[in-house]
């Protein structure tokens, strides 16, 4: 293919015939998409067996590639609780009468085309198409060659779904994997209402850079664990463990622990045997060395600058020792990329602090930041948890894919 041009447009075409469908047809589709993944499981997990056979075991993005029969359970599920959500749409912001006798009305409206570049995560594939139909959206997807089995095979069942709903197959559009059709893509300005890249640091920067559609970023996660030395030190240990290695690949993991100076050395050696199960690789500064050496911790390397604000999606983290809330937050602020932040404390002026002054889509007192998702959070499925300020932040859900449309009713009025 030497263009996607003809795709995109026939996708722009295509996401007229999604506006008109009623919020009834939208959700019904979502449900017989849920019905039809259940249906092929098999089939699915024979799709992404072919992508995993290609991708080195130790590769931490192999986690994120994978389907299963629960996974796919999953996402089943979360089409049918996409499909239970109140449509976005249509909602009436703001409606007034002006003193020349035109009725004002704001009301949400779709996007038009969304265009969501992604990496080895296949169950993004139907996250996106389903959040998008359901607003009434139409969507480009370019996914990454890692799941190219996986992702062709589920786009197909979408398409199969949509035939049988009469709508046109190109309101979800899955474009080659080249990367020679990525900025084609960015900028595609009359044919794309929005890119959203979910990915790597690498792979933002690049889209932020290279862009001439507005982009709404999410993904990357550089998150902080705070622990206060009025903290439940068991509690935090519990879950500085749960935030680290639970599913150490996704955004909301763990990467930097920071520790009071008051209870670091009775804290870090309730890491020890938890760590060492998961063969936790720990950064560690040259107070935290020492401790983690003293316990005789076997996966420990001193830590090096580029340690901290480095996200790791793995099974590794940094450890550095502060002198209390203040050096706390002036790393975290240093360090940061806004996504999910977290401190372990009894001290509610510390937390309230903590909450208040940090700079994040998710703040966290005495949780694990594996929390932020837009499932869990109740919003169905997500596109990507947002990292900037601009229209989303957090989890970028339903409610997020609409933008506002002025519709003004005169009976003659003109203006001189």
């Amino acid at each position: 293919m030497e263009s996607i041009l003809p795709l995109l447009k026939a996708t722009q075409d295509a996401a007229v015939g999604v506006r008109k469908l009623t919020d009834q047809q939208r959700a019904d589709l979502l449900l017989a998409l849920a019905e039809k993944v259940l249906n092929h499981t098999d089939r699915i997990i024979a799709a992404n067996e072919k992508d995993l056979v290609l991708m080195d075991d130790n590769d931490p993005k192999k986690d994120r590639l994978l389907l299963n029969e629960a996974r796919i359970k999953g996402l089943a599920q979360s089409l049918r609780e996409v499909a239970a959500l109140p449509d976005p749409t249509g909602e009436v912001l703001l409606e007034r009468t002006i003193e020349q006798g035109l009725l004002l009305k704001k009301i949400a409206v779709p996007l038009g085309v969304v265009g969501v570049i992604y990496e080895s995560r296949p169950n993004v594939t139907l996250d996106v198409a389903s959040l998008c139909l359901r607003s009434g959206n139409a969507c480009v997807l370019k996914g990454g060659k890692e799941a190219h089995f996986s992702n062709t095979y589920l786009v197909n069942l979408i398409h199969e779904s949509l035939a049988e709903a009469g709508i046109d197959k190109g309101a979800v559009t899955l474009l080659p994997t080249g990367r020679e059709f990525v900025h084609e893509l960015l900028t595609a300005t009359k044919y794309v209402d929005i890119i959203i890249p979910r990915g790597s640091e690498g792979l933002i920067k690049f889209v932020r850079e290279n862009s001439l559609v507005p982009t709404i970023e999410t993904g990357a996660g550089v998150c902080h664990t705070y622990v206060e030395k009025t903290g439940d030190l068991d509690k935090a240990a519990a879950i500085v463990v749960n935030a680290k290695v639970s599913r150490p690949s996704v955004c909301n993991s763990l990467d930097t622990v920071l520790v009071d100076r008051a209870v670091a050395e009775i804290f870090l050696p309730k890491l020890k045997d938890e760590f060492i199960k998961w063969n936790v690789e720990v950064f560690a500064d040259e107070t935290s060395f020492e401790v983690f050496h003293t316990i005789g911790y076997p996966f420990l390397q001193k830590a090096e600058p580029e340690d901290f604000g480095r996200e790791f999606l793995d099974y590794k983290c940094s450890v550095k020792v502060v002198d209390g809330l203040d050096e706390a937050l002036e790393h975290i602020r240093t360090y940061s990329s806004r996504h999910s932040e977290a401190i372990i404390s009894s001290n509610p002026v510390m937390i309230e602090r903590f909450l208040n002054e940090v700079d994040a889509a998710a703040v966290y007192a005495n949780a694990s930041t594996r929390f932020t998702d837009g499932g869990v959070f109740a919003l169905g499925a997500e596109i990507g948890i947002s990292t900037q300020k601009l229209h989303a932040r957090g989890p970028f859900a339903l409610e997020k894919l609409v933008t506002e449309k002025w519709v003004v009713r005169g009976n003659g009025q003109v203006r001189w």
